[in-house]
């Protein structure tokens, strides 16, 4: 019996090996094919879209220095408009754009860009038909889903990374308010501005940073494209503002303050004559409720979500904002008004220090206690703004008799200081006044 049964077992071993080197056989054959089909439509979209791909080069003027910053761009119609990263671009004295395939270098003016979605638009004039790509809508992408990202890496123009999209609706802590999408497909210093294209040949994004490798994330193209079509159509971008900092409410916060599962945020800081500030709302306060829509917020990344939810609010409107003060339910209304200024060019001055103009974000982030004025941003080692004991961080208030309030007041009160061998500015360092005396002399011909 022992000599049977091994004969048999050695049959069904037989039998099941021949059967599995079968079934594996076609399986490999099948995936051969597929892999194959993959491979040539990844080379077909990659030859489609490259075309549309620009190099960016933007001479950036920082600290008295000029320094290259290198990016990629999108070419989003035949009239020369190119959608990138509004860091490739910031604060760009020079702009020069290479176009696949052709020898010439344009000089690229900004139309227009906005820190709060990192997205620039620049225009180009040329005389030549400019392929452009067809645009994808990123809302019907799928996490999962393959795609391509294409740019210029450290300058090397063209590259094209595979991967796919990891997932949808990222908000990141940066001040930006983007739902990002995020894609294993690899975006390298260089390579910010570039497209990420479906397998389609459809441009579903604009390519903005990475967090390590593989983790990359990029702004959906609908997004990008209304920004475009805003600053074509009105000039500038305008968005709906309460006036207040926050934090989120997790359950911990929730628990102690004794109010349940209640979702929401919480007001740290009310803006004086904002709209927040007319309405009523005080720091402490939990808004739970916007306009009917409920806000939920257990991280600060959720914060985004009332953010964008504020700033896509008609201005001028009035709304519902629904309040939890003392452990009370309560209702007020805002009248939402337009975001202030978010963005600041940084002016050099010929006595060794740069200023801004002071936004919201500055006067936020530096806790100044006046928005009058400008901000001084960097001191120059040796300088007479250095030896006059200037700081980054001082606020200048007033310039040989003129009150300084903003930039224009700056640039006309410094002007025509350059001869003279001292004058005397007052400058805010936090709540202190301080009398601040510049000397000339020695760097315009005085004697050592």
């Amino acid at each position: 019996m022992r000599p049977l049964k091994n004969i048999f077992t050695m049959i069904l071993f037989l039998t099941s090996l021949f059967y599995y080197e079968y079934a594996y056989s076609e399986v490999e054959t099948d995936d051969l094919d597929i892999f194959e089909k993959l491979q040539n439509t990844i080379i077909r979209v990659s030859e489609d879209i490259k075309p549309t791909v620009v190099h960016i080069e933007a001479t950036l003027r920082s600290q008295q220095k000029r320094i290259k910053s290198i990016g990629s761009g999108i070419i989003t119609d035949e009239n020369g408009y190119i959608l990138t990263n509004q860091h490739v671009v910031f604060q760009a004295e020079k702009i020069a754009i290479t176009i696949p395939n052709l020898k010439k270098t344009f000089n690229a003016e900004i139309i227009g860009s906005d820190t709060l979605t990192d997205i620039a638009l620049l225009k180009i004039d040329t005389n030549t038909m400019l392929k452009f790509p067809k645009f994808g809508d990123p809302d019907k992408t799928k996490v999962g889903e393959w795609v391509i990202a294409v740019g210029n890496p450290f300058g090397l123009d063209g590259t094209v990374s595979f991967g796919i999209i990891s997932a949808k609706g990222r908000n990141l802590q940066i001040g930006l308010i983007n739902e990002f999408m995020q894609t294993d497909a690899m975006i390298d210093p260089g390579s910010s501005g570039g497209p990420l294209v479906n397998l389609k040949g459809e441009v579903i994004g604009i390519n903005s940073m990475v967090q390590g490798r593989g983790i990359g994330f990029t702004i959906p193209i609908n997004i990008a494209l209304d920004i475009k079509n805003r600053f074509l159509e009105e000039g500038m971008i305008e968005r709906g503002w309460l006036g207040i900092t926050m934090q989120s409410l997790n359950r911990d916060l929730a628990t102690y303050l004794k109010i349940g599962e209640q979702n929401g945020v919480i007001v740290n800081s009310v803006m004086d004559d904002s709209p927040a500030s007319k309405a009523g709302i005080k720091p402490g306060d939990i808004i739970f409720r916007y306009n009917n829509q409920p806000i939920e917020a257990e991280n600060d990344r959720d914060l985004k979500n009332f953010q964008r939810l504020i700033g896509k609010t008609e201005i001028d409107k009035g709304v519902k904002i629904e309040i939890i003060r003392n452990g009370e339910k309560r209702e007020l209304y805002a009248n939402i008004k337009k975001q202030p200024k978010t963005e600041s060019k940084e002016i050099e001055s010929e006595f060794g220090f740069n200023i801004m103009e002071i936004t919201n974000d500055i006067y936020i982030s530096n806790r100044l206690e006046t928005k009058s004025g400008v901000f001084v941003t960097f001191v120059e080692a040796g300088s007479e703004a250095s030896e006059a004991n200037l700081f980054p961080g001082d606020v200048i208030v007033w310039i040989e008799g003129k009150n300084i309030n903003t930039v224009d007041d700056f640039l006309k009160g410094i002007e025509g200081l350059k001869g003279r061998e001292s004058f005397l500015i007052k400058t805010m360092r936090g709540r202190d006044l301080r009398f601040t005396l510049f000397k000339t002399g020695r760097r315009n011909g005085g004697v050592d």
